[in-house]
């Protein structure tokens, strides 16, 4: 068997998040983790999600059976809460800008467009004087590397309970417009909650499905192709 035959391929779930990554990093983010298992606190209370929301049902979200309390992360988001309240412990001011690849876990039915599992980037940025403008410019500076030049973006109102006001972003490439994600300025509690004064500052937070983008990216017409090892993706 050659040398070449031998050589494994990189996924190419990895291959985009290692390329956006690096896009947002060029840009002035840093990266940050989280745990994938996660209290309510960080996951839902933090981020401004009332007891009865939606998301918190045994429909959308996994519940540990021994570990009350605690869930399998429905998104990235809980990383910003855990970055923020270590950046304030450690007697820090921001600004800061963030950027969180990882694996979120949502309890619901899989077919061609979605699985029970699947990976998110989350940003992060605060400061003083943080806009929508700034936040337009570094989503559509994104896409415009990634995706190509011919990318737009644009902003239709929306809720999310972390963000006020909120957006849908939708992204045009090769002529058609996609929604893709969601982002918005981050809500006053979000940031109180986390010590920070929602007074002096202020800042946008988005997230968005890789698997996703990997499939328009890549022309892959199955999200589940990505965890079923289908060797036809080695050729990525």
């Amino acid at each position: 068997m050659s040398e070449e035959k031998k050589q494994g391929k990189e996924h190419p779930l990895s291959i985009v998040i290692n390329e956006a990554v690096k896009i947002f990093t060029d840009l002035g983010f840093e990266v940050a983790t989280g745990p994938e298992l996660e209290d309510e606190w960080h996951n839902f209370d933090a981020l401004n999600f009332p007891k009865d929301h939606p998301a918190r049902d045994m429909q959308d979200t996994f519940f540990i059976k021994d570990k009350p309390g605690y869930v399998l992360r429905t998104h990235t988001s809980n990383t910003q809460i855990h970055f923020m309240e270590k950046f304030v412990k450690d007697g820090r001011k921001p600004p800061f800008a963030i950027v969180v690849p990882g694996k979120v876990f949502r309890n619901e039915a899989t077919d061609a467009g979605h699985e029970m599992q699947f990976y998110q980037l989350e940003g992060l940025m605060i400061g003083e004087n943080v806009s929508v403008a700034n936040m337009k410019w570094a989503l559509l500076e994104f896409f415009k590397r990634f995706l190509g030049e011919d990318a737009e973006i644009r902003l239709r109102p929306s809720f999310f309970p972390f963000v006020e006001p909120g957006f849908e972003v939708d992204v045009k490439h090769n002529g058609k417009w996609m929604e893709l994600l969601g982002a918005g300025m981050v809500h006053p509690n979000v940031l109180k909650n986390c010590g920070i004064d929602p007074k002096k500052y202020q800042g946008f937070a988005f997230g968005f499905g890789l698997d996703r983008v990997a499939m328009i990216k890549f022309g892959i017409p199955d999200i589940r192709l990505f965890y079923q090892g289908d060797l036809r993706l080695n050729q990525f």
